[in-house]
């Protein structure tokens, strides 16, 4: 049984692991090992969690069991788009994959952000079971970017949207 909670930065080690085997389970196949291992030592660096996890508009959460972490979420206020947070990272270990991990947290980060009227995210078109996880979860596909997660990266993605409850 995972609960989830605020990460802390002893978390750390176990968020970079996790993110580390779910990009290679999930992205491998479409951009090669290599590609992705460059990508996760970069965006998933001690250096750049430690940054998330001190963001004071956002929200960095955990899946526990107390043994292992299962899932893992981080969403911030935008700071182009008014009353917009943006769901930066929402993954699940492989194979702690379809037992509502992903749901809770998502629905945790869901009330964290009381003056957003928006989420949004950008999702890989080839990540299906994401594609999937958002559709269900009440988004619509708003626009695609070529540059994911951050200028020049050449990752392709579509742009989702989300209205959030309340407005």
């Amino acid at each position: 049984m995972y609960f989830v909670r605020t990460a802390s930065e002893r978390d750390l080690e176990k968020v970079r692991a996790l993110l580390g085997e779910t990009w290679h389970a999930t992205y491998d196949e479409l951009y090669g090992a290599d590609k992705v291992r460059e990508l996760h030592d970069t965006w998933h660096s001690l250096v750049a969690l430690k940054a998330r996890l001190a963001r004071k508009d956002a929200e960095f959460l955990v899946a526990d069991n107390c043994r292992d972490i299962g899932g893992m979420g981080y969403a911030a206020m935008s700071s182009e788009i008014p009353k917009t947070v943006m769901l930066h990272m929402l993954y699940v270990r492989p194979s702690c994959q379809r037992h509502g991990i992903g749901r809770d947290i998502f629905a945790e980060i869901e009330t964290c952000f009381p003056d957003a009227e928006i989420m949004r995210l950008e999702v890989e078109p080839g990540n299906k079971a994401a594609v999937a996880f958002y559709h269900a979860h009440g988004f619509t596909e708003a626009g695609r970017t070529e540059n994911c997660g951050q200028e020049q990266s050449g990752i392709p993605a579509l742009i989702f949207e989300k209205p959030l409850s309340g407005h």
